[in-house]
């Protein structure tokens, strides 16, 4: 069992989230959080940043504590209470740090993002939350339907707050939640791609938003509505595939192309192929352990830069280290947290075969160094 790589995997998380949740449980993230960089995009950051820290981290709160040694069960009991604390600052209107979820376009996106943390972390934040808070968080995520989305990735948000909103046990417009995903099927471009409306684009939304909401949606609301059951085994099969696409991105030292919008959230842009390996969808050409050779070799090569935090800890633009220019006008420091979502497989055991299967190379490695791997397909 690799427990020193799970370790690493897991020290690495916090150093990334741990200001976003301790300046919030504080009641002090407005007040720290670096917003000098696009500045005008300041409102809305705090509930980027908390997010976006959220969505990767839920998973590992979820993780059956029993199994888990002392040391990794205390912290993990530490961060849960946190993560509960936060919601509750981040969503009770007398807060000082109360957010920002119904106004301005970009709260939407966060809102459900948050609302996804929810639905991967349904004991361990769902079910743990306080009437109260359940009830701010509830009248949060309703307030942002005041948004409207635009006919692209953004429907898929509409669609995350409703499944917030069930999984607190909410009244939900199922409407919202299928026009989504009726809309996205129409978009499927083949072998495992989605248009981000109805053209390709080539970066990585497929796997910042399309495919793990997706995948995620139909999880939750299967045995709901008939109409989703006979869509899962597609969306699953062509996140499987496309999981399997970003596998082969990753090269013999940890690199990966940097194409495409949003490029300075770093190694989120693998969160497709973190979640297939969480919920157990790779395909069969794919080992757990390679897969987590290969994502490691992805991580450290980021987290290698030394200019990738400020001297507070706060994460910077860029993809190694601090290189601002690579950032939209949209993005704001809170927007980079969405980086987290690489360590989506720490929601595994540590005995689950992605942590304990013994190191193996990856596609990109093996190949590179004349070794084999099985031939690439395409899919439907």
């Amino acid at each position: 069992m690799r427990t020193d790589i799970r370790k690493e995997w897991l020290d690495a998380l916090l150093k990334i989230v741990t200001p976003v949740l301790d300046a919030l449980e504080a009641g002090e993230l407005k007040a720290k959080l670096p917003l000098s960089f696009h500045g005008d995009r300041a409102e809305f950051a705090p509930l980027e940043a908390f997010g976006r820290s959220m969505l990767g981290l839920a998973p590992w709160l979820e993780a059956d504590s029993a199994v888990l040694d002392a040391d990794e069960r205390e912290l993990q009991a530490q961060y849960r209470r946190k993560a509960l604390r936060c919601i509750e600052m981040a969503a009770d209107p007398a807060s000082a740090d109360f957010m920002i979820f119904d106004r301005g376009g970009q709260p939407l996106v966060d809102a459900a993002f948050l609302a996804h943390a929810i639905l991967r972390a349904p004991s361990a934040l769902a079910d743990a939350l306080s009437p109260e808070a359940r009830n701010h968080l509830a009248d949060a995520f309703r307030s942002s339907r005041k948004i409207m989305p635009g006919s692209n990735n953004w429907l898929f948000f509409s669609a995350m707050v409703e499944a917030g909103l069930f999984v607190l046990g909410e009244p939900y417009d199922k409407m919202r939640v299928l026009y989504a995903l009726r809309t996205f099927r129409k978009w499927y471009m083949g072998d495992g791609v989605y248009g981000d409306g109805a053209m390709m684009h080539c970066d990585y939304y497929n796997s910042f938003v399309i495919q793990p909401m997706y995948t995620d949606l139909v999880r939750v609301f299967s045995g709901e509505m008939g109409e989703v059951d006979k869509m899962r085994p597609e969306v699953t099969a062509r996140s499987s595939r496309y999981a399997s696409v970003l596998e082969r991105m990753i090269g013999p030292e940890g690199s990966y192309p940097v194409i495409g919008r949003s490029i300075c959230y770093r190694f989120g842009a693998f969160q497709m192929l973190s979640q297939a390996a969480l919920q157990h969808m790779l395909e069969p050409c794919l080992s757990p352990a390679s897969v987590r050779c290969a994502l490691t070799a992805v991580i450290r090569r980021v987290m290698a830069a030394p200019d990738m935090f400020d001297e507070n800890g706060w994460l910077r633009p860029g993809v190694y280290g601090y290189q601002p220019e690579l950032a939209e006008g949209y993005i704001n420091i809170g927007s980079l947290y969405l980086c987290s979502t690489v360590f989506l497989p720490l929601g595994l055991v540590p005995a689950d075969e992605f942590w304990s299967g013994a190191e193996e190379d990856w596609s990109g490695r093996k190949v590179w160094s004349g070794g084999h791997i099985t031939i690439d397909h395409a899919c439907d």
